[in-house]
């Protein structure tokens, strides 16, 4: 195998075969294929794709790169949830244990930041003691104990997945549907689920930005999961506005604690409630979304998800005192208040460059092996379609230094433009996707 021959024959549009495609990855594992040869074929990939055959061997061979895991023991059917990433989407840190607190067994490997978008794993690390890095069997221990487990993927668990995903990160080369789904999936599979929701993001703060692109994504991860005998369903949602009113690590765990009281964010909530809906309904907790989703709003709202939270926080070696008061989390030493610069319509929100400068901030990565700053990001007050008055406060920045502070704030006021005509945002929840559509 010449790993410039393959990277040259995808270049050009070339099918290859699975034996090709796994002679490749397993080179890359070995270090018989460099980084800037893989980095070659993440870019062939993102421009040519791959195959429905391609795309099955490449999630195979990542699969076989490392262990699966045996959760037969814990009783139930097991969902996770998966979402492709947004600015202020922190509904994986509430789903998960709202979920859990109804009976469904919830074993959820998220991601770090990915571009600009914020990672699950970082939250959850702003969280004083709090660890992602479970082996596998004190994940699985976790699952048999609690019913739901937080962690960042471990060691054992595709760890092909692990390096591509940080070599996407700094290689320009995230939004592509057969990487991300591959990457996606491989990980849903190997972490031991039954069934999945798919929360696939569309919009301008998503990798999707199009309804079209984010309807193929979808579908293309639940051809894989039926091909591994999972049930899949996504919801389409929207991410042409930060979900919430915070963006930043623990800014957002913050952000996370209301929710759990049962206050917080309206749209946050709709989005965790349609999410939790579909997972019971796939868990065997109710017969439909409606009964569903009225039996999660009473565990959020009568402190059974808080105290799921509480326990896996402490199972997992965090300070549960964030529950109860949030001051605890890192804070920022500088803070600036950002006024609108004039009267009218907030029309539209460039969310990419409120996440892209959040990671300026230091919320997020610019190279493989930086450390996030757990504490800078913002809080944004408003949304598309609100009335607002010129020098009324519509964010706050957090960060570090009055100077970062400032040339935040300045993308941040750019990003929300304020106009005089009407705001036509999405709808939070925009489609529902399962397996009837691909046979449609």
């Amino acid at each position: 195998m010449n790993p410039s021959h393959i990277v040259r024959r995808k270049r050009e549009g070339e099918e290859l075969s699975a034996t090709d495609i796994r002679a490749f990855l397993q080179g890359y594992v070995s270090g018989a294929v460099e980084e800037y040869q893989m980095s070659a074929f993440l870019m062939a990939v993102f421009f040519r794709g791959l195959s429905a055959a391609e795309l099955a061997a490449m999630v195979d061979v990542m699969i076989a790169s490392g262990l699966v895991a045996d959760l037969s023991a814990v009783p139930g059917v097991k969902v996770d949830k998966h979402s492709t990433g947004g600015v202020g989407d922190k509904v994986s840190i509430v789903l998960a244990p709202l979920v859990a607190s109804l009976g469904v067994p919830v074993p959820m490997m998220s991601g770090r930041g990915l571009g600009h978008t914020g990672g699950t794993v970082d939250k959850l690390e702003s969280i004083p003691g709090f660890r992602t890095n479970l082996s596998l069997s004190e994940y699985s221990a976790q699952m048999a104990e609690l019913g739901c487990a937080l962690i960042a993927q471990t060691e054992e668990i595709v760890p092909l997945d692990r390096r591509l995903y940080a070599l996407r990160d700094v290689t320009a080369t995230v939004e592509s549907i057969p990487l991300i789904a591959s990457s996606i999936m491989s990980k849903k599979i190997a972490e031991g689920i039954d069934a999945l929701v798919l929360d696939v993001k569309l919009g301008s703060g998503a990798f999707m930005p199009e309804p079209e692109r984010a309807a193929e994504l979808a579908r293309t991860m639940i051809g894989i999961g039926a091909a591994s005998g999972k049930r899949v369903v996504a919801l389409l949602t929207a991410m042409d506005r930060p979900l919430g009113h915070a963006v930043g690590n623990a800014l957002e765990i913050e952000e996370c604690v209301l929710l759990l009281r049962g206050e917080g964010p309206a749209d946050v909530r709709e989005v965790t409630l349609a999410l939790a809906a579909e997972m019971l309904v796939l868990g065997g907790a109710a017969d439909d979304s409606a009964a569903a989703s009225t039996l999660a709003a009473a565990a959020l709202d009568d402190g059974r998800a808080l105290n799921m939270m509480r326990a896996i926080i402490e199972a997992q070696g965090g300070n549960a005192m964030v529950l109860d008061d949030p001051a605890i989390l890192p804070q920022a030493e500088a803070r600036r208040v950002l006024d609108a610069r004039r009267s009218g319509t907030v029309t539209r929100m460039d969310v990419r460059a409120i996440g892209e400068a959040g990671v300026d901030l230091g919320a997020g990565r610019r190279t493989m092996d930086a450390a996030v700053d757990a504490a800078v990001g913002f809080h944004i007050t408003v949304k598309p379609g609100d009335r607002i008055e010129k020098g009324q406060p519509i964010a706050t920045v957090h960060a570090r230094d009055g100077i970062s502070a400032e040339a935040a704030g300045l993308r941040v006021l750019d990003a929300i433009i304020i106009g005089d005509g009407p705001a036509d945002p999405l709808p939070l929840i925009v489609q529902r996707i399962d397996e009837a559509a691909l046979t449609a």
